[in-house]
């Protein structure tokens, strides 16, 4: 059984005085596909967006499962799923990778500002070939005294229209393989580099991604993450973090699903009597709660092994599927109980069930992760 802290709690619950903000007209800005600036704003002084980030740099320096912790708060209190995304996309994508990888000069220029929110950051890996197949990544960067010219094209860059800052991973090697791909901190004002508008899409629409043009960018050597060649290290470890703090943000939405479906069911009468009382809508909600449950210890339980320094590619594998796949089936029953008022947009419940396909899909599929899991199993 997982303890936490008073400590813990209290950052967790440092989150409640701003949760009426980070839900105003969550509805209304999905229908727009709008990104939440004002929201963002309230992130910032609320102090989540340094949960990981050293104390150095303005961060309160949090441990994996603590910011997972909090993470999965905000993934309870808040109903805007695209603002829950970008600030995972942020914190991991931009602020895991700088702090873990990056030289000190580029830890003290950028650290700041990420802990902060005073910029914001995404990366980008996925291009329009490859997906889940990362390493087929086309993107060249060339030496060229003391930059770096990075050509290609990258798509579902999450955050993207509105980053400041982006780790662009690009292949520095003609061989392929994990060996021949780098990550580089390249700025949005960076001469070559086009951010394209928003793309359409069916979820998370508060979070917007989109694609990237990279024609002759010149970004600094001193930008490189990590070191020449060794881009996968960080992409590996970057997103491990990605699935352990993305699907605790989805835990946290999805005991918020329940308990709202629990409520709904005991208060709407059909028949004469609650809903709830008919096994058949009890039972969607005990599946809904076992789901939840299962998902919740898996993740946890995959970051506490994590930090102990344990192999954790199975673990994490194992624990996006289920959390993954619970969630989507989670919003599917939500929309069931709810009946037809589940079906409009005035409860909220059909984004959620909109936005729960997204998890089957980024950071590995669910066909690639049962991939992983079968190879890890001699199969």
């Amino acid at each position: 059984m997982i303890s936490w802290t008073a400590d813990q709690d209290a950052l967790r619950n440092g989150l409640g005085p701003w949760l009426h903000v980070l839900n105003d007209e969550h509805v209304e800005l999905d229908a727009r596909a709008e990104f939440p600036r004002a929201k963002w704003e309230a992130v910032r002084r609320a102090g989540l967006l340094g949960l990981p980030i050293g104390e150095r740099w303005g961060g309160l320096g949090q441990d994996l499962p603590t910011t997972m912790y909090v993470l999965e708060g905000l993934g309870e209190g808040c109903r805007d799923a695209g603002l829950n995304f970008s600030v995972t996309t942020h914190l991991v994508s931009t602020g895991i990778a700088v702090q873990r990888f990056g030289s000190p000069a580029l830890r003290d220029r950028y650290l700041p500002d990420v802990a902060s929110g005073a910029v914001i950051g995404a990366h980008a890996i996925t291009e329009p070939d490859s997906g889940s197949d990362a390493l087929a990544m086309r993107t060249r960067a060339v030496r060229d005294g003391d930059h770096f010219v990075l050509t290609g094209q990258k798509a579902f860059v999450s955050n993207g229209p509105v980053a400041d800052v982006v780790v662009v991973y690009a292949r520095t090697s003609e061989q392929g393989g994990p060996l021949g791909v780098t990550a580089f901190l390249v700025e949005r004002d960076t001469p070559g580099l086009v951010v394209g508008p928003p793309t359409a899409k069916m979820g998370l629409r508060t979070s917007p991604f989109g694609e990237l043009y990279l024609d002759g960018a010149r970004v600094p050597a001193a930008n490189v993450v990590g070191s020449v060649g060794g881009g996968f290290l960080v992409l590996d470890h970057v997103m491990k973090w990605e699935i352990l703090c993305g699907f605790a943000v989805n835990a946290g939405e999805m005991r918020a699903r329940v308990d709202r479906c629990r409520e709904y069911a005991r208060g709407r009468t059909q028949f004469g009597r609650p809903i709830g009382t008919f096994q058949a809508v009890a039972h969607r909600i005990v599946d809904m709660e076992i789901g939840v449950r299962t998902a919740r210890a898996l993740l946890f339980g995959a970051a506490a092994r994590m930090a102990a320094g344990a192999t954790v590619t199975t673990d994490i594998a194992v624990a996006k599927v289920v959390a993954s796949e619970a969630n989507l089936a989670s919003a599917l029953a939500a929309v069931q109980i709810f009946g037809g008022n589940g079906y409009t947009t005035e409860y909220g419940v059909e984004k959620e069930l909109r936005n729960a396909v997204a998890g089957t899909i980024y950071s590995g599929t669910s066909e690639t992760q049962r991939n992983r899991i079968a190879a890890m199993l001699g199969l």
